[in-house]
């Protein structure tokens, strides 16, 4: 049964892909699709994020074993990043126009993380130049972005100066992430040492404070700064509260670095991450689930800030589920592994809401009380399906963990 929920999962990953290509595809780079018509926004920017994260997709694809036109946008994708985004001193331009003029000079520790990971997938996909490219970044990282408590520190001025006295969870997460996927690609443990300890402070120590809660904004002592854009509720990326949705991507990290510290001998285990990332989980659908998504902000006292559902939350949450599933069976603990397929088959019912006309999913619903009608991204936006790519290639993965097992 296992075996035929990863070949399902594998199909419904290539076939999210389908959607993007060729259209996705520019003369130079990807251009955000419309999830009613299909049709490319017209816009000419192209971010950072983006662009990684759609090497990332097709990067996924061609490791699931997909068409050989996985490789071909990933080949594409690359020869973008290296020769429109990358400035001469190895840095990461975040906007750039279609011809690769930059836009915005930030150097945004947000989307290095994402060069990172697309590097990592790539290379994982057996692409030429990858795993250099990989190692270069890491070591961008080490000597521009990592601070004394050995995580990212803010974003940067083209020469690299700090824009403000800022720490954020954010851009730490997507770090752990990416250096969780450079670990899967080379097996190498320096990787997973860099994942693992910003697991453990952002997850663990940090979290000492609020009630084992992951709080977004910090200053640049790592100390929590509560006010921290509260009169921008709606900010794309730094919006004040909690965030349900990386609650659940937290949950799904924690349990792929507890897969691979029981697989690797030469790792040292954190203990207790399996049991941590089901508390995430578990606290994401107490401050967030509504029943058809998950609320995008809570304040301090669990009241919505913005009620909106986004896509993103949900697709997080369902490989967060199956990951949970995964963990659940192989520690033999039967009663977590049924629930959390309960959850992944209640979160796979909502997704259907999500998808536009054409098969790509919105932004967001908005809250019932203002309508909860489908919103569209805004360009140059930096989502090309990628949290249902990552959804669907990390089903796939878990399923076929589960199915290998006696």
């Amino acid at each position: 049964m296992t075996r035929e929920r990863s070949g399902r999962d594998r199909a419904r990953l290539l076939a999210t892909l389908r959607l993007q290509y060729p259209d996705a595809l520019a003369e130079s780079g990807f251009r955000l699709l419309h999830p009613e018509t299909g049709d490319p926004y017209t816009d000419d920017r192209r971010h950072l994020v983006a662009t990684c994260r759609s090497i990332a997709n097709f990067s996924a694809g061609a490791v699931v074993g997909g068409p050989e036109w996985c490789v071909d946008a990933v080949e594409h994708g690359l020869e973008f990043l290296r020769e429109a985004h990358r400035g001469a001193d190895g840095g990461y331009r975040l906007v750039v126009d279609d011809g690769g003029e930059p836009v915005d000079r930030t150097r945004s520790a947000y989307g290095h993380a994402f060069v990172l990971l697309a590097y990592a997938r790539a290379a994982a996909a057996g692409l030429d130049g990858a795993d250099e490219d990989l190692r270069a970044t890491h070591a961008l990282l080490e000597e521009r972005f990592r601070d004394d408590a050995g995580l990212l520190r803010s974003d940067c001025n083209p020469d690299w100066t700090e824009r403000e006295a800022y720490r954020g969870q954010n851009a730490n997460m997507h770090a752990c992430e990416a250096y969780i996927a450079a670990y899967e690609a080379t097996g190498e443990n320096r990787y997973y040492d860099r994942a693992n300890h910003i697991a453990e402070k952002i997850t663990g120590d940090l979290a000492t404070a609020t009630d084992r809660l992951l709080w977004e904004h910090y200053t640049d002592e790592w100390t929590h700064e509560f006010t921290y854009n509260e009169d921008e509720p709606r900010h794309q990326f730094r919006p004040p509260g909690y965030q349900p949705g990386h609650h659940l991507e937290w949950a799904k990290f924690l349990g792929l670095l507890e897969r691979y510290g029981k697989e690797d001998e030469s790792i040292a285990v954190t203990e207790g991450q399996y049991d941590r990332a089901r508390e995430l989980f578990d606290a994401a659908v107490d401050l967030g689930w509504a029943g058809d998504g998950f609320v995008y902000t809570v304040d301090r006292d669990g009241e919505p800030i913005v009620a909106d559902r986004y896509g993103w939350a949900l697709a997080e949450a369902l490989g967060a589920a199956a990951t949970l599933a995964e963990r659940a069976d192989f520690h033999g603990d039967d009663e977590e592994r049924d629930r959390f397929r309960d959850w992944e088959r209640r979160l796979a019912d909502c997704a259907s809401a999500y998808r536009g006309p054409a098969g790509l999913w919105y932004e967001k619903r908005l809250s019932p009380e203002d309508g909860g009608d489908p919103v569209g991204p805004k360009p140059p936006g930096v989502e090309p399906d990628y949290h249902p790519a990552s959804a669907y290639y990390e089903r796939w993965r878990s399923a076929r963990k589960m199915s290998d097992r006696p």
